[in-house]
């Protein structure tokens, strides 16, 4: 009798146990949804191929992996991108210590922990235990003294078979989840670099416009020195004086605003680098930071592939998908398996030999019934997050590509508007200096040389901005371009 009943649950043990490896998932198969993808990035240089086929701009998945990416900015490493020494010493220094970086890196290990909890539902628990029980009763009248000491020692297992896909889609959902995270951190380093570089350039253009402004302090207090003289030996004008008083005081005010600016930036770029505010190296000067005229910006389509923050929206999109197979699986029976095997003897020298060996295998079947409608709007929650991730997915593609696109633009016309800058300047400064060889021919008066004074120092600092402007748009379309987190 007991051998029957032990190869009938064994029997049936078996098939569950072929059941749950069998199984088929009643969830949705992720399948990456078609976008609309631009043949060439608005603002491009022709340099980018175009698709000869209207129908090359629904792309999925396969045409993605198999597609040739063309060269891209996007493709560099951020050291080859800004190749300042010093520049490169900072985003390393920031990369090791920026609380962001340490925070994003935290959720990473926080995932990797969940995947791993989650996984554990789809194995069986196996667990042991024993304990030793000794009593001893005093003789009391008629009875006897007696002891008595017992032992068990016994080993259970459980298994939850996932015939529904329940766990295996619970599983892909954790997986999903730290691949996102894992490209959240991928953002985060991406978005330190482009900060950093960004507040760098602005450090040095306002360290060019201090040098500016003390330069040109300078010499209008020597041109502010020699009018005093002219005007006590009565061949300038009082007016003179003070209309040279003015480019002084003009030239003076700009020097602690800059030196303002300047401890204030520092203090940023501190706090970017994990540390309390403090002075910042120097490297090259704004005007002597390498950078190339035009930026080659590769197919859109490996866009998709490269930006972090794309690829953080799909994991996310997939996590999604794959709750929606959780929810569903909750309408179909659950089954389980559990198991106790052992001994127990009242005698420990007894307790492995004899009949102290004990057993116990069952198996469970639950299936709902009523739950009040908590099912169905579990799945119906499931596919709502799943359109919401659909749509941010969408939504992120179309800002990556409004991104690449501004920066390119930007880029380009930064460029266009410094070398006309510098155009201004030249014209400007040669104004100046012809005002004052004029001024002291006598031929007029020193209204003129206020004037085109002012107009060449707004000029100069026009100039650095302008430089400023060209370097951090570099920043910015290299970061459009999914570069910067490549390490």
């Amino acid at each position: 009798m007991i051998q029957t009943l032990r190869r009938t649950y064994f029997s049936f043990a078996l098939v569950l146990t072929i059941a749950g490896l069998t199984g088929c998932a009643v969830g949705p198969h992720y399948k990456r949804p078609a976008v609309d993808v631009p043949g060439t990035y608005r603002e491009a240089t022709p340099a980018a191929p175009a698709p000869a086929d209207a129908k090359d701009q629904q792309v999925n998945s396969k045409q993605v992996e198999t597609e040739r990416p063309s060269q891209s900015l996007g493709d560099a490493k951020w050291w080859e991108v800004f190749q300042d020494p010093q520049l490169q010493s900072l985003i390393r220094t920031a990369l090791k210590n920026n609380y962001d970086v340490r925070i994003a890196a935290a959720r990473v290990l926080q995932a990797q922990a969940q995947l791993g909890i989650t996984r554990a539902d789809q194995l069986p628990t196996l667990s042991a235990g024993g304990n030793v029980a000794s009593q001893q009763s005093p003789q009391i009248g008629p009875i006897p003294a007696y002891e008595v000491t017992q032992g068990q020692l016994t080993a259970s297992a459980a298994y939850n078979f996932d015939f529904w896909g329940k766990y295996r889609h619970a599983t892909e959902a954790a997986r999903a989840t730290l691949l996102a995270d894992d490209w959240a951190q991928k953002e985060v380093t991406a978005t330190l670099v482009a900060n950093l570089a960004t507040a760098y350039f602005e450090l040095r253009e306002l360290d060019l416009e201090l040098e500016i402004s003390k330069r040109t302090f300078n010499s209008r207090n020597d041109s502010l020195q020699l009018t005093r003289t002219l005007e006590r030996h009565g061949i300038d004008s009082l007016l003179d004086v003070r209309q040279s008083e003015q480019l002084v005081y003009t030239a003076a005010t700009e020097i602690p605003d800059f030196e303002r600016q300047i401890a204030q930036e520092e203090n940023a770029i501190s706090i970017l680098l994990g540390k309390n505010p403090d002075d910042v190296p120097r490297g090259l000067k704004l005007t002597e930071q390498p950078h190339a005229p035009e930026v080659p910006a590769g197919l859109p389509s490996s866009l998709l592939q490269r930006r972090p923050d794309v690829r953080e929206a799909e994991e996310n999109l997939i996590a999604a998908n794959a709750q929606i197979g959780v929810a569903r699986a909750a309408y179909f029976p659950q089954i389980s398996l559990t198991g106790t095997a052992g001994y127990e003897s009242p005698a420990l020298t007894n307790l492995f030999t004899g009949p102290a060996g004990i057993w116990n295998l069952a198996a469970s079947v639950t299936q709902p019934i009523f739950e009040g409608g908590r099912l169905k709007s579990n799945v119906r929650l499931a596919e709502a997050q799943h359109e919401q991730m659909l749509l941010t997915y969408q939504q992120t593609i179309q800002g990556a590509f409004r991104d690449v696109s501004n920066g390119l633009i930007a880029y380009r016309k930064n460029r266009e508007f410094r070398i006309q800058e510098e155009h201004l300047l030249e014209s400007a400064q040669d104004a100046a200096r012809l005002s004052e060889v004029r001024f002291k021919a006598g031929t007029t008066d020193y209204l003129e040389v206020l004037t085109n004074e002012t107009n060449s120092f707004s000029a100069e600092l026009g100039l650095a901005q302008a430089q400023a402007n060209e370097l951090i748009a570099l920043v910015q379309i290299y970061q459009a371009l999914g570069g910067g987190w490549q390490q």
